[in-house]
């Protein structure tokens, strides 16, 4: 019960945290509508590379353009939902640095909740819009069979894959508090995973795709998923029924970054400035 009530302490703390972000943010409306235009068409340079790259072949590994634009829309969303939420994670290695972590620390507030909610900005919404917008388009121009179960894993997806790279996020931080200068580290395996995924399994080594289903499980996030909607086969021949795991492995996930977190906070050590 104490448990759940820091939790829900917790939110409350990173709502009205990232509330006064955002209101700040506010303040001046033509940059933030500037910047938030300027995120929009950076992020989709990326997908232009791909229409670039099928202007000049007919398919990717035996994947069809708006195959291939799915797996792009369903990375690109989840990651955006993520970096919304949590994508200041990655500059707790110079809060530590400069000894501005401790304050956090002082705090009567969950420091995660602090970190996470540390300038929030709805710049980030560009991502979201850019990605859902060719995931709409994937929807529309791919032959999908669409059945009841797909219908209803469309969503599942792409909540569970936002969680699934938040765990990410949050795992990262705590490397962080170790290494204390590991943002390109986290941004390997966050804005690098997402990269990885906008393309098919098959044009990757066994090797690494294995890695990415059972070690640092982001295939999850739409490889796996996708080959169910796609009627695709499914990466490392898994069973069916692993189309639907996104939510435990999610769940997993956040468990084992929860775990993470406590024992990096545990560990800490102020740098004394």
């Amino acid at each position: 019960m104490a448990e759940r009530g820091a939790v829900l302490e917790g939110l409350r703390a990173y709502r009205l945290i990232a509330g006064m972000w955002v209101r700040s943010g506010m303040t001046y409306r033509a940059s933030f509508v500037v910047t938030l235009f300027g995120n929009l068409v950076m992020t989709g340079l990326d997908f232009v590379g791909i229409l670039l790259m099928f202007s000049q072949v007919d398919s990717l590994a035996g994947w069809s353009l708006p195959e291939v634009a799915f797996l792009y829309g369903a990375s690109v969303t989840s990651f955006g939902l993520a970096h919304l939420a949590a994508g200041s994670m990655p500059q707790l290695g110079s809060r530590i640095r400069d000894g501005s972590f401790d304050v956090l620390l002082v705090r009567p507030v969950s420091v995660l909740a602090q970190v996470g909610g540390d300038r929030f900005s709805l710049r980030r919404l560009g991502r979201i819009a850019q990605g859902g917008a060719v995931l709409g388009w994937a929807l529309v121009a791919a032959d999908i069979d669409w059945t009841v179960s797909k219908a209803l894993l469309l969503p599942l997806m792409l909540v569970s894959g936002a969680v699934i790279f938040v765990a990410v996020f949050v795992a990262g931080a705590a490397f962080q508090i170790y290494a204390q200068d590991a943002a390109e580290v986290q941004n390997a395996f966050t804005y690098g995973g997402t990269t990885m995924l906008q393309y098919p399994p098959a044009v990757f080594g066994k090797d690494l795709v294995r890695g990415v289903t059972f070690v640092l499980p982001l295939a999850f996030v739409n490889w796996v998923p996708a080959a169910h909607v796609l009627g695709r086969p499914y990466p490392l021949a898994l069973p069916g029924w692993a189309a639907f795991a996104s939510p435990l492995v999610a769940a997993g996930c956040c468990a084992l970054a929860g775990l993470a977190w406590r024992t990096g906070l545990r560990s800490y050590r102020s740098v004394g400035s």
